[in-house]
């Protein structure tokens, strides 16, 4: 009689470990990552994960750049005017950002050499310029959009009010009397200030962009 096959652990791999390094950081923060409990996780010793990342920051880096390749970039691709191009981009963004807030301050420190990110900041610029801005502006256009997406995930305006009306005095506060009802409706305050912000922001660069062009 044959015996019967023990099944096989998984193998692991860079994507399984970046995938589950994500995981935990969306769950539990950047300071629930360590290679034990990676290990752990992923029911492996620890030093097998050596032989795909050197440091835990390795790690972390390389869940930032998962992140940054969610963005869909094919705005910048498919013929969208630059203005349009630069909203849409923005939007996705921001929507990577908000399913992982937790990585924000990693992927805040600029793209290094993660790929992804570097793909990213190469089809900003490179639409930019195409688009007729000078080199110098279309950097820092693609600095202040970014500013402005990292910005805004970074915490929220409508959820750092407490939902307690006794903490709102109108004796100290008489312009926040309504201020109570804001974190209840976070979501979609949250979403009409990007929106708001980003509008202003774009039309402020197609005033710009009409100069320029004047000049050329």
């Amino acid at each position: 009689m044959c015996a019967m096959a023990r099944p096989r652990k998984p193998l692991l791999s860079t994507d399984r470990i970046v995938e589950t390094a994500r995981v935990l950081v969306d769950a539990e923060g950047l300071a629930a990552v360590s290679t034990r409990r990676l290990a752990a996780e992923l029911g492996v010793s620890g030093p097998s994960l050596y032989n795909h990342f050197r440091t835990k920051d390795e790690i972390l880096e390389a869940v930032a750049d998962s992140v940054s390749a969610q963005v869909d970039l094919s705005m910048f691709e498919d013929g969208r005017e630059w203005r349009t191009a630069l909203h849409d981009w923005a939007v996705s963004y921001r929507a990577a950002l908000r399913d992982h807030p937790n990585i924000v301050p990693v992927l805040a420190t600029g793209p290094g050499r993660r790929p992804a990110g570097l793909r990213l900041a190469d089809a900003v610029y490179g639409a930019m310029v195409e688009a007729g801005w000078p080199p110098a502006q279309a950097t820092s256009i693609g600095a202040l959009m970014r500013y402005f997406v990292m910005g805004s995930a970074l915490g929220s305006f409508a959820g750092g009010f407490v939902d307690d009306e006794s903490a709102y005095d109108p004796a100290d506060y008489p312009h926040l009397q309504q201020a109570h009802l804001l974190a209840e409706q976070q979501e979609k305050i949250d979403e009409r200030a990007f929106e708001t912000g980003l509008t202003a922001l774009l039309d402020g660069l197609v005033q710009q962009y009409e100069r320029v062009k004047r000049t050329v």
